[in-house]
């Protein structure tokens, strides 16, 4: 329309012989600048050149519904308990450190001290009570207090993850059938809930995860004869440090009591199922990126490839009971703490749970499709073409990641790649970015003892003495050189400073 507007204009001024000669240039070179910007933008169009879009992550929808004037917590301590769901919960926290730049209490490996209790001296980087600002604290630890207390903030929020004591020792006994003693002499975990006296010896170490393991990660005396004045006890000191306690089985529950606990929009307690098993023959034993030629010398999971049956985990209902009286502290703790858990629920409203879960599980399907190949179904390790986010695979099955959606956008495929990233690659890419200038600790090529907890990488230079029941290493070093000499049954820094050479 414009061009022949412009004609008839044209047409006019020829016809008239109006205007000077500079008005007839001006107008020739308008309309050859209209009809090339024409021209342009067909092409472009044609192109298919469209705007940024922004992220899904970005969207209304990543906030949830309304939390009011609240502040969100950045000073955390998560007591990562075993096989409970914990390490799903781990990257959610990994996640928002990251994204906002926050100070994590990292292991000096890959856990801190545990199965030892926990010493502030595991953690890296720590100087000293109040020296250093941490915000997370979160790695596999049993649990102490007092020493927690030295690294982490007065205003820490605790929280912590449970789950059924028999369900439990079913993943436990898979996934530690070759570490703890006890699962290692029976044949299936029936026989063993049959008569675990047989196969438990207290003395033997990594036999934690055989009994009452809340009890142990909860820092209590898991071999302790069961009474309920004991059991009470025990609940009391959990409960007058820690304001939140989860509950496994009910997850969704959990992650929204956990959002409004700490104030976090939606997408932070949004997370895919991470570290779960498959129960299917492993050729090979095991396997996966963490595991080579090195384990397989080391006896772990054989040198040849030969098919390896996962271990029997029917039980009868009668061996479930005698599993639930042989974790009698664990048993009792999850029935308490199930209960202020429904209680706590009644207090938030269950329609107003019903409406929160249902948003949850909506935007975790969503985030799925955009995320995951074949819209989030896990596969097994070595089908996961980056093998940066192959998970970490112990015991007798099979450990299932996630591969991503190919054509994602940079902003949504780093969002994307945090949810899924497996916890170690995770933990050695915060410890990368905290202290740039210490080469990272190598995960051991035995992954067995990476799952039976070899977190406690220490660099020896003298001999070692047992105090109080404790291996104590006189003259070994922490990440930066600094000695650590034994006060008073406690690993505490000494005068030396700097590194050795």
């Amino acid at each position: 329309m414009f061009i022949r507007l412009t004609a008839r204009i044209l047409r006019w001024l020829v016809c008239g012989r109006v205007g000077p000669l500079w008005m007839w240039k001006a107008l020739l070179l308008f309309v050859a600048i209209v009809f090339a910007g024409q021209l342009l933008g067909v092409i472009f169009n044609r192109s298919g050149v469209q705007p940024a879009v922004h992220s899904i992550f970005s969207s209304p929808d990543a906030q949830g519904s309304s939390l009011g004037s609240c502040q969100p917590h950045n000073h955390i301590m998560f007591l990562k308990t075993h096989k409970t769901a914990s390490s799903t919960v781990l990257n959610m926290l990994y996640r928002f450190g990251e994204e906002h730049s926050l100070r994590f209490a990292l292991p000096l490996g890959y856990q801190l001290g545990y199965p030892l209790p926990f010493n502030a001296h595991r953690v890296k980087g720590y100087r000293g009570p109040r020296v250093v600002e941490f915000h997370i604290m979160g790695n596999h630890m049993r649990f102490n207090k007092m020493e927690v207390e030295k690294v982490m903030p007065a205003d820490t929020f605790y929280f912590s993850i449970i789950r059924d004591p028999v369900a439990l020792t079913e993943s436990s006994f898979a996934y530690y059938k070759e570490v703890a003693p006890a699962f290692r002499k029976a044949k299936g975990l029936g026989e063993f809930a049959d008569d675990p006296n047989r196969y438990y010896d207290p003395r033997l170490r990594n036999n934690q995860y055989a009994r009452n393991l809340l009890w142990f990660d909860f820092g209590l005396d898991h071999n302790a004869n069961f009474s309920v004045a004991l059991a009470q006890r025990g609940e009391d000191l959990i409960r007058r440090t820690f304001k939140l306690i989860l509950i496994s089985e009910y997850f969704d529950q959990s992650m929204i009591l956990l959002r409004h606990a700490l104030c976090w929009p939606l997408d932070a307690v949004v997370s895919f199922s991470l570290n779960a098993r498959q129960q299917k023959p492993i050729v090979g034993g095991v396997s996966g990126i963490w595991m080579g030629k090195a384990a397989a010398a080391a006896g772990v999971g054989g040198g040849r490839s030969q098919a390896r049956m996962p271990p029997n985990l029917s039980l009868t209902e009668d061996q479930r009971e005698k599993l639930r009286q042989w974790n009698a502290l664990d048993w009792y703790l999850y029935k308490a703490f199930n209960r202020t858990f429904w209680e706590e629920i009644d207090r938030f409203g269950r329609k107003q749970m019903e409406r929160e879960v249902a948003l949850l599980r909506m935007r975790r399907e969503h985030l799925a499709r955009v995320c995951l190949r074949d819209g989030g179904k896990p596969v097994e390790a070595h089908r996961i073409r980056d093998k940066n986010i192959r998970p970490f695979q112990s015991g007798f099955v099979r450990i299932l990641g996630y591969e991503l959606q190919p054509g994602l956008d940079n902003a949504t495929r780093m969002s994307c790649l945090r949810m899924i990233r497996p916890e170690i690659q995770y933990k050695d890419l915060l410890d990368s970015k905290q202290f740039p200038q210490v080469p990272p600790i190598q995960a051991p090529q035995n992954p067995m003892l990476l799952a039976a907890g070899a977190g406690s990488f220490l660099r020896p230079e003298s001999s070692k003495r047992e105090i109080g029941g404790r291996t104590i290493e006189e003259g070994s070093k922490d990440w930066d050189g600094s000695r650590l000499v034994q006060r008073n049954q406690t690993v505490v820094r000494g005068s030396g400073t700097g590194r050795s050479p």
